[in-house]
């Protein structure tokens, strides 16, 4: 399989893989996690051999919400990276795909999927850019899922889902520790930072508080 171009911007074999590994064990994180949190079974007996219907479709939901959310994320940091020249790719991390899993099932949230890798020449300020670019989706993803919330059942639950994890990725990536998003913002544009820190809290703080977490 050769890469693919879109838009000018290429995605290489081994990158459209990790994108798709990463993105159905973050469905089946956060699905496992969210029927362990809430004191139910992921499989319908004690053998385990067939996953159930709820399970199924908490499954479906996390996976067009935290899926979508993180794709979207890493994928606009690649976007803006090349944007700018750089070789950037997208890289999962297996081990820390499979500790998101177990952790799931002993009823904790991690996910450190991997991350988006370029190299090349550039400006401290378009390094920020790319850096911001990826919270600054979780945001518009926020607006993209807000109308979902008029609707009953599934689609409610992915609106209701979609707004409150795209709102806290967008806050925990513009933490300004380690190798998130934020330090690197922070380091270019203090004032950026922290219009982009205060505004992505605010708009979580909104999610918790108005829309809440859905009821499966």
């Amino acid at each position: 399989m050769s890469a693919i171009r879109i838009d000018g911007i290429r995605f290489y074999p081994d990158e459209i893989r990790d994108l798709a590994v990463a993105w159905i064990a973050l469905g089946i994180a956060f699905g496992v996690f969210i029927l362990v949190s809430t004191g139910r079974s992921v499989f319908p007996d004690i053998t385990g051999a067939i996953l159930t219907p709820l399970f199924a479709r908490v499954f479906l939901v996390s996976m067009l919400t935290v899926g979508v959310g993180f794709l979207l994320h890493e994928l606009a940091h690649k976007v803006v990276a090349v944007r700018f020249g750089q070789v950037a790719s997208f890289k999962a991390d297996y081990q820390m795909l499979a500790l998101c899993i177990g952790a799931a099932f002993a009823g904790f949230l991690f996910a450190a999927p991997g991350a988006v890798y370029h190299r090349g020449w550039i400006t401290q300020r378009q390094s920020g850019l790319v850096s911001v670019a990826g919270p600054l989706t979780n945001v518009a993803l926020v607006a993209v899922f807000l109308p979902l919330l008029v609707f009953d059942g599934f689609v409610g639950q992915v609106g209701q889902l979609g707004v409150l994890i795209n709102a806290f990725l967008a806050t925990f990536n513009m933490l300004p520790f380690g190798p998130l998003d934020g330090k690197s913002v922070m380091s270019w544009s203090k004032p950026v930072f922290g219009a982009t820190f205060v505004g992505s809290a605010l708009v979580a703080i909104g999610a918790i508080l108005v829309v809440g977490f859905p009821s499966f």
